[in-house]
């Protein structure tokens, strides 16, 4: 282990550890602190996310841009904070942390045996959201976790998800694909962080008048198990509770070969995650590059902690 990564370890350890034992006002405080400094620093992340608000909202100028990726950095360093504190908050909590619009989406699909696919992006808290649903809902679920360097820092945040009651696959080996479609043929839930491609089989989407790449996995699961395929999108605001949305399922065309029913069910999936981060792009935390025009050739896929952990192609 270099002495980056042992660094990387350690002060994630160090937040799970001090963090979650801060009262939440100080939490509060100490998040949007850090998110201040790292934003006035005007690192790569501020700057690549600047780049994305920009297609997002294409007719802000710089000064609306630098106010969205001050929002955006706060929201970002919000994600973490709660992430840290989610391991000791009570059960009640975390049933109260969040408001959700059109649930029955999602209670209907379990209610009709066939299992339920969730693809949510990378807005606000998608950790809090699982929680809940472990929580407030009483349904376990499974989830994909890319795996991160070091190696300890990956086993931490299998242990952190695991201790909220999920049950975390590693993005890479293969074998994912097959678990997922076991527990939806069972039934069971299936969480997946599906707005950027980890993979080389990503679908091409068109997303803010742009092409991107997708995961495929969501649409695949969906053909082959018969599972419901529901877009999610959060959000903050100024409350303590988080808001959310369970979008309608996104159907199965019905002809077309598989290849054409993914791309179509992909892009499906990339519109409703474009109405809910058109609606709050500041919390939406894409620190990365994200559109084609956007990546080298070599398409480099490096993981920074805290981008791109789930997914499945």
């Amino acid at each position: 282990m270099s002495a980056q990564e042992r660094l990387t370890d350690a002060l994630y350890g160090a937040g799970w550890s001090t963090v979650k034992r801060l009262p939440e006002p100080v939490a509060v405080r100490l998040g949007r602190t850090i998110a201040d400094l790292a934003w006035k620093q005007r690192g790569k992340g501020v700057l690549r996310l600047e780049s994305n608000y920009a297609r997002v909202v294409p007719d802000a100028g710089p000064e609306r841009l630098a106010e969205l990726s001050r929002a955006g950095m706060r929201s970002y360093l919000r994600y973490w904070m709660e992430s840290f504190r989610l391991p000791a908050w009570s059960a009640e909590r975390i049933a109260d942390g969040i408001d959700v619009k059109d649930l029955h989406h999602l209670t209907d699909g379990m209610a009709a045996g066939k299992g339920v696919i969730l693809a949510l992006p990378h807005l606000a808290n998608w950790d809090l959201a699982g929680a809940w649903v472990t929580t407030r809902l009483g349904i376990p679920f499974t989830t994909v976790a890319e795996r991160l360097k070091p190696e300890t820092l990956y086993d931490r945040f299998v242990a952190y998800r695991e201790g909220l009651g999920m049950e975390v696959l590693p993005h890479s080996g293969g074998s994912a694909f097959g678990t997922l479609a076991r527990r939806l043929r069972d039934g069971g839930l299936v969480c997946l962080v599906a707005d950027r491609d980890l993979s080389a089989s990503g679908v091409e989407v068109r997303f803010f008048g742009e092409t991107a790449r997708m995961p495929a996995g969501p649409a695949l699961l969906a053909q082959q198990t018969g599972a419901r395929l529901l877009p999610v999108t959060l959000w903050y605001d100024d409350s303590p509770v988080m808001r959310g949305r369970v979008h309608p399922p996104v159907e199965v065309p019905g002809s077309g070969t598989r290849a054409e029913r993914t791309s179509v069910m992909t892009q499906a999936l990339a519109d409703a995650f474009a109405t809910g981060i058109a609606d709050h792009p500041e919390d939406w935390h894409m620190l990365q590059r994200l559109w084609l025009k956007d990546l080298d050739p070599a398409r480099d896929q490096a993981t920074a902690p805290g981008q791109d952990r789930e997914g499945t192609s």
